[in-house]
């Protein structure tokens, strides 16, 4: 078989059409009717919640949210579930493995989850960090283009090249630059010079506009040929515009510290 099992199932379950469609869907009103019966299996309301939230995550169309769509995907679903059963797939090894997996995967989810609701992260924390960000990123970008190459060596050959008009930036960092900017003639485009590494980024800050750096700089990806090509002022987003962003990353922070937490209280051998 290609696809994963646990893929294929999924597949077949959300892709199948023209099932169920003359069938009135659930009334809103009625949470607790159940959304189908298949075969004497009700298929509870709940299911079409966890399908709805599913597909928006992945940014599926509102035809496919539809309570038609669903209740239809649902339905496919079961009568996919009754026969695996019926052939004896619930006994097979790698299928009751999958199906052990996925449960401690949910519940894992469902802990973190948990965790965060009874620790949430406040304002004043998610407000903090946004400055700090903001405090780092400074008041100008910079767009600066660099070749990067491996030795010393060759990184001031190919300053004394460009100095001397024997050939241009763009061309040497087109054939000869070890980083994926080389591409587009050593342009990084505008950044701030947190988001660089410190060797690099203070080289950068001290070249006038359109100036190339006399020597070469050192980092732990080789040796980089910089050229400064313009400064603007930074326009840092508005706290607005990244909160939940910023919310989001310290959920994560705070998720992997209470891992860390549990794994140094386990026994792992």
């Amino acid at each position: 078989m290609n696809q994963p099992l646990h893929t294929l199932v999924l597949a077949l379950a959300l892709g199948f059409t023209g099932i169920a469609h003359a069938q009135a869907t659930p009334a809103a009103a009625d949470a607790a009717k159940p959304i189908a019966t298949v075969n004497g299996v009700a298929i509870p309301p709940i299911y079409a919640e966890f399908l709805r939230n599913s597909r928006a995550a992945r940014g599926q169309s509102a035809e496919l949210l539809s309570d038609a769509a669903l209740r239809e995907a649902l339905i496919v679903a079961e009568l996919l579930a009754q026969e695996a059963v019926h052939a004896g797939l619930d006994k097979d090894p790698r299928v009751s493995a999958l199906i052990d997996f996925q449960r401690k995967e949910i519940l894992g989810r469902a802990l973190l989850e948990e965790h965060l609701r009874r620790n949430p992260i406040s304002e004043e924390t998610v407000r903090a960090e946004y400055e700090k960000a903001k405090e780092r990123a400074g008041t100008e970008e910079y767009r600066v283009r660099h070749i990067l190459v491996a030795s010393e060596r060759e990184a001031r050959d190919i300053i004394a090249r460009i100095k001397s008009r024997k050939a241009k930036f763009e061309d040497i960092a087109k054939a000869q630059s070890q980083d994926p900017s080389g591409a587009n003639g050593g342009d990084l485009g505008w950044t701030v010079p947190a988001n660089l590494v410190p060797e690099f980024a203070n080289a950068m800050t001290k070249l006038k506009k359109g100036q190339l750096a006399d020597n070469p700089v050192q980092t732990r990806f080789g040796w980089h040929v910089i050229r400064l090509d313009d400064t603007r002022k930074l326009q840092f987003p508005a706290y607005e515009e990244v909160r939940g962003r910023i919310m989001q990353q310290l959920q994560q922070v705070a998720a992997r510290n209470y891992v860390r937490e549990l794994a140094a209280k386990a026994k792992v051998e």
